[in-house]
């Protein structure tokens, strides 16, 4: 199974630009946000711990997933796709997912929580964050459905 290094050069250039972008979110952007809502919103700066625990826990798992997506095609390029090193990266990525997911639950509750406080409406980032709970179930569960493969190739190879 010989693979293109045109596509998987791409793909990983796409991995290394997002992993900038998350990077930049994670030095300039939230700790500006969070700054200027605790200037405007005084009274309820104190929520922003949780929400601001949540986003780094959030770009720190991403950039964990990045990187093992990147090893992934560094094996693919290499012709180790069933291998157990891909195996273990396909497994770190679908834990790196559940984490994700959890985070974002959090995020949830702790909106729910200033809701209660405030009486705001939060419908929007509610349904945003339900909306990101769906795409990480569905990259979870394809790490799931690569993985089979690769672990029954592993035990033919092993008998």
């Amino acid at each position: 199974m010989r693979v293109k290094n045109g596509s998987t050069t791409f793909l990983k250039v796409i991995i290394f630009l997002i992993g900038v972008a998350i990077l930049t979110l994670c030095i300039y952007w939230l700790p500006e946000m969070a700054m200027k809502d605790a200037k405007t919103h005084p009274d309820t700066a104190y929520f922003l711990i949780p929400f601001l625990v949540c986003a780094y826990g959030f770009c720190i798992t991403f950039s964990i997933a990045l990187f093992q997506a990147f090893k992934l095609l560094t094996y693919i390029e290499r012709n180790n796709a069933f291998s157990e090193l891909s195996l273990k990266s396909l497994k770190v990525i679908k834990k790196c997912a559940f984490t994700i997911i959890f985070l974002i639950l959090l995020g949830i509750v702790s909106l729910a929580v200033l809701v209660k406080v405030t009486g705001e409406d939060a419908a929007g980032p509610i349904s945003l964050s339900l909306m990101g709970i769906l795409a990480t179930s569905i990259i979870a569960a394809m790490m799931d459905v690569l993985q089979k493969p690769i672990k029954d190739f592993l035990d033919k190879k092993a008998e």
